[in-house]
């Protein structure tokens, strides 16, 4: 009976929770098989790759998994509904990076909106960290501190310069790590989408669109209530 280990931490200063969870999915095969068949193109100015539509088997025995965590770290008590899911290979080389692409982010400012990124490489192809801007002290950055993050953030580009070209690598002048987490094959970190993280890249990082080479993720975005 498949059966995953799940961890609970609660990092930096606010004690926000990250859920760990190994084993995640019954079926990484027939996930992996899946995203062969894709089409994957690049989505948006954020993500630093390519990317493509999950198919619905993605969510086959999820459900009961997910609903307790929701709830039982998370405090869901009514709702839980999937926005969107995507296979995710990191594919831009560092000089050719967005500014966007170059410094933490976060998926939403409202507190419902919930992220997982699912690793489904067997290599080590870099995992995920969490940070806190310097400036302002933020862990996470909620609907009432955006605007307030945004005029900061712009104050520091201003003061210190843009970062260069390249994928964040621990701490900056901007921004301080708080926590990260090593990929592993099927595990899966379930978190607040208003986190400030990013991608722990290698400088050695193969990256590859070949799903059997490359750093291939799920990441999926939720809605609780």
């Amino acid at each position: 009976m498949h059966q995953p280990s799940i961890r609970v931490d609660h990092i930096g200063d606010e004690r926000q929770p990250v859920v760990v969870i190994d084993g995640f999915h019954p079926h990484t095969e027939r996930l992996i098989a899946d995203a062969a068949t894709r089409v994957f193109s690049t989505m948006g100015p954020y993500y630093p790759g390519v990317r493509a539509p999950v198919s619905p088997i993605y969510f086959e025995g999820l459900g009961p998994l997910l609903a307790a965590v929701m709830k039982n770290v998370f405090g869901a008590s009514d709702r839980i509904g999937f926005d969107r899911a995507l296979y995710s290979l990191a594919t831009t080389p560092p000089k050719d990076l967005g500014l966007a692409q170059r410094i933490p982010h976060i998926d939403g400012v409202e507190p419902g909106k919930m992220a997982i990124i699912h690793y489904l490489s067997h290599a080590d192809h870099g995992g995920t960290a969490f940070y806190r801007h310097r400036s302002t002290g933020f862990e996470q950055v909620t609907p009432e501190r955006h605007r307030t993050y945004l005029d900061s953030l712009q104050q520091d580009f201003d003061r210190h310069g843009q970062p260069a070209a390249a994928y964040i690598a621990g701490d900056t002048p901007i921004f301080e790590k708080i926590a990260a987490y090593a990929p592993a094959f099927n595990r899966a970190l379930v978190y607040r989408g208003n986190l400030l993280h990013c991608a722990m890249m290698p400088a050695d990082s193969l990256l590859s669109p070949d799903i059997t080479l490359g750093r291939l993720t799920v990441a999926s975005f939720l809605s609780v209530d």
